[in-house]
């Protein structure tokens, strides 16, 4: 048993690292102050390939695997989660449905450019209805000759607005009874399909988040991804992924938390003493450390299993659930380790503390992962 990275590995956490501190760190406050996309810097970092990293090259992505995918939103996070869940909804979510259900005509004219950083992705499943129970879907869509027409809309969709390309789930009207969806490919600017309210949020502000409106969008037939009914499956298997992505995004708040209270520590004094010298400070750091240490191996863990083509369902919603919870504790205990100076906005800490509260929410709540966990675990369903 090996826990060292590879140089492979190792390299793409350097070249992560040097492009977040050397173009994000200098303008995440203004971006986050402003509610500013960072269209510049998600072109960079397409350039460096860090759109398409578990991809093969032949479909346009940078030929790396789930664990370098990992070790990427974890280093984007760290400086700024807003470019971390840009990155990691584009990647996890707007690119793979096409990569394991699409057609080869899909995967040159949609995939090829997502993967490479040419256009960006999205993916929209969830509805002002339909969140954590995808069978309360209320798009539809019906077949019109050599068009498929979408009616409905989507809520909390991450890209929304911005992206090129969205995959969208929808009952078709032969799987109307059973509940079973679809999903489709529909490109910015299709007949009938608008963008609708961009949400205000308590975080991660430089990134959109919004409705996608649906109102008689006509797509061409050909943009059904894989078999009419079979979404189902096809979007419990995006979501596995998303969750390493998810679960990386959390380990990366954490960790830059951990290392402005440490820093913070050893700097302040207080009663002639750094308070880093104090057992109740100490211990608190010691903690970060440790939780953040086992957060960070089941992420990769789950990223390892999907890299050899293993069950990682259950290893998956492990890694998001305690890594985002351990975002929260670690968030606030940095908060809690500055004192006054950590309710304010001259110091980043309060701001990791606002991100990381959507990791526990995003790709499924904490409680769904406990339901996908103990389902897989004992063979029932819990309710």
């Amino acid at each position: 048993m090996d826990f060292a990275l590879s140089p492979e590995h190792e390299e793409i956490r350097r070249t992560v690292r040097d492009f977040a501190e050397r173009r994000i760190a200098p303008v995440v406050d203004e971006l986050e102050r402003e509610g500013k996309f960072p269209h510049e810097i998600i072109r960079e970092a397409a350039s460096l390939g860090l759109l398409g990293v578990p991809y093969p090259e032949e479909v346009g992505g940078t030929g790396l695997d789930a664990l370098a995918y990992a070790i990427t939103i974890e280093e984007l996070s760290r400086v700024s989660g807003s470019v971390g869940i840009i990155v990691s909804a584009h990647t996890s979510l707007g690119c793979n449905p096409l990569y394991l259900a699409g057609t080869q005509a899909q995967k040159d004219r949609y995939l090829r450019p997502l993967a490479s950083g040419e256009k960006l992705g999205a993916y929209g499943l969830t509805e002002p209805g339909a969140g954590s129970d995808s069978r309360g879907t209320r798009t539809r869509a019906r077949r019109e000759g050599d068009c498929w027409v979408l009616n409905g809309s989507k809520r909390f969709i991450t890209n929304a607005g911005v992206a090129d390309t969205y995959i969208i789930t929808a009952v078709t009207e032969r799987e109307a009874e059973s509940g079973r969806i679809s999903a489709f490919i529909v490109e910015a600017g299709a007949p009938g399909f608008g963008i609708g309210r961009i949400e205000e949020k308590m975080g991660l502000h430089a990134s959109k988040t919004g409705e996608l409106l649906f109102e008689d969008c006509r797509i061409p037939v050909e943009n059904l991804l894989g078999e009419e009914g079979k979404g189902d499956k096809l979007f419990l298997r995006t979501l596995d992924g998303g969750r390493i992505g998810i679960g990386a995004m959390a380990l990366g708040l954490a960790q830059a938390a951990f290392e402005a209270a440490s820093a913070y520590a050893r700097q302040r004094e207080q009663f002639g003493k750094p308070i880093a010298a104090f057992q109740g400070i100490a211990f608190m750091i010691a903690d970060m450390a440790t939780e953040i240490d086992a957060a960070r191996l089941m992420v990769y863990r789950a990223a390892w299993l999907k890299d050899r083509d293993r069950p990682y369902t259950t290893e998956a919603a492990m890694a998001k659930l305690y890594a985002s919870e351990v975002a929260a504790r670690v968030t606030d205990a940095a908060i809690q380790v500055h004192g006054g100076y950590g309710y304010v906005t001259e110091y980043k800490v309060e701001r990791y503390l606002r991100d990381a509260k959507l990791t526990e929410i995003g790709e499924g709540t904490s409680q769904i992962q406990r339901l996908v966990i103990a389902r897989n675990l004992l063979g029932v369903r819990a309710s």
